[in-house]
């Protein structure tokens, strides 16, 4: 197996320059494979796991022996399926790891009924290292278990097919009990996700399937070795030197990702840094601006905005009055309404604000040509720049619609909060002039 279920769906946003959405996915990943086990997940994966044992002793017991045993072979396979097992590859949202290497083999060098006990227990005995150094919780135990599953098609596939020494004529045998192996693999991590977290099926798929590839590619290589290793023990030995070279290319993405990872951190406190600059300046708009990011999750959510864009969208949210730090403190409390003077010199907070990110650079840099934008309108009477309709780039259209409703229903120095009913139906009233109309439709939906 080469797969694992994602450990973890994109839920919060953490981004950076350099990461892209399965580095987001791997990020959550990591955090919750730190945690223990909640309630659900554990009960779920009781129950998963406990069904595999009881499937694995089943076949076990009723699968008759068409080979003569080797344990000595056996404990050499398992451990160096618990060996393998630690070299993981971060890809999309789960882990490659290149145990088909010797799963392969080990369905032809093993007695066939005690395949699925022999992966169980490599998976278990992975964990051994860091359970001695505290490093791991037992609980996760179970999940290798549920992580098992997949051993379970492919033993069948070729019990029913009848005991065979691998050869290159029975191909399309081999690519059946490869498909059951997904098919397992799929129905073991979306059942426990499901009872988990409440995950659909097709959200697992579109994450798994990268690793799925990787068992793609490595099944022939871990075929020819067993067919290799039927005839000469030794043979196992050929798995080595290509998951070497995994093993190097894994600890290189996995630094690069923890860079990321850095940098989307330092990325976050420069954000948050200025979002407390505004609030020492400005209380109501550092308060505004955390409330308004909330609101537009929300609507990013509803839209279905990819991780990217709703990475964008937090920052853009967060900071997108960081530019009224420049506009004076007179001019923004003024408790009266403001002159056309003062109204100028206020809409140029945007333009502000481009500046201040544009000086910081990266990932910030970057969104501040969309704080620019997120006071145009649907029909082009905003500013700065009087763009109309799609022109304004979508984030900043979602901004918009939320950055007018939390002002709305928040007390102004100049009037007093409207009712959320009030503020809906002016929200309603204005889509298609002031707002995206599917934007409004959608923090409608939210609220």
């Amino acid at each position: 197996m080469a797969s694992t279920a994602p450990a973890a769906l994109p839920s919060t946003s953490h981004a950076s320059a350099d990461l892209d959405p399965g580095d987001l996915v791997i990020e959550e990943s990591r955090a919750r494979q730190e945690r223990g086990l909640a309630r659900r997940d554990l009960w779920a994966s009781v129950v998963i796991g406990g069904a595999f044992l009881v499937i694995a002793a089943l076949i076990a017991a009723l699968l008759p022996a068409h080979r003569p045993g080797a344990p000595w072979l056996a404990a050499l396979l398992v451990l160096a399926y618990a060996a393998l097992s630690r070299v993981e590859f971060e890809v999309g949202s789960g882990l490659a790891i290149p145990t088909t290497l010797v799963f392969v083999p080990m369905l032809f060098l093993v007695q066939l009924r005690f395949v699925p006990l022999c992966v169980a227990a490599g998976l278990m005995l992975r964990d051994a290292p860091d359970l001695i150094r505290g490093r791991a919780k037992l609980e996760r135990g179970l999940l290798r278990l549920v992580n098992s599953w997949h051993s379970i098609g492919p033993v069948l596939v070729l019990a029913v097919a009848g005991d065979h020494v691998p050869k290159l004529s029975l191909a399309p045998l081999y690519v059946g009990a490869l498909g059951s192996q997904f098919l397992l693999d799929l129905a073991s991590a979306a059942a426990r996700e499901r009872l988990a977290l409440g995950v659909r099926a097709r959200e697992i798929l579109r994450f798994i399937v990268w690793a799925w590839l990787v068992d793609l590619a490595l099944a022939p290589v871990g075929l020819a070795i067993a067919m290799v290793a039927t005839s000469h023990r030794a043979g196992i030995l050929l798995a080595f030197p290509l998951v070497g070279l995994i093993a190097f290319f894994a600890r290189e993405r996995t630094t690069r990702i923890d860079h990321a990872l850095e940098l989307s951190q330092a990325y976050r406190g420069t954000a948050f840094l200025l979002g407390d600059v505004v609030e020492a300046d400005d209380a109501y708009t550092g308060a505004h601006s955390r409330d308004v990011v909330s609101l537009v999750l929300d609507v990013c959510d509803d839209l279905g905005l990819s991780a990217r864009e709703r990475h964008d969208a937090e920052f853009v949210a967060l900071l997108h009055d960081v530019g009224k730090i420049k506009i004076p403190a007179e001019i923004i409390n003024k408790s009266g309404k403001l002159t056309d003077e003062e109204r100028a010199v206020i809409n140029t907070h945007t333009i502000e604000g481009e500046r201040l990110l544009s000086q910081v650079g990266g990932l910030l840099g970057q969104i501040g040509t969309i704080v620019r934008s997120c006071h145009e309108r649907w029909d082009g009477a905003g500013y700065p720049d009087g763009l109309v309709g799609e022109a304004t780039p979508r984030i900043a259209r979602i901004v918009c619609a939320c950055d007018a409703f939390s002002a709305m229903t928040t007390n102004r120095p100049y009037r007093g909060a409207r009712t959320q009913a009030e503020a809906l139906e002016e929200l309603h009233r204005c889509a298609g002039t002031h707002f995206d109309p599917a934007v409004a439709a959608a923090l409608e939906r939210v609220l």
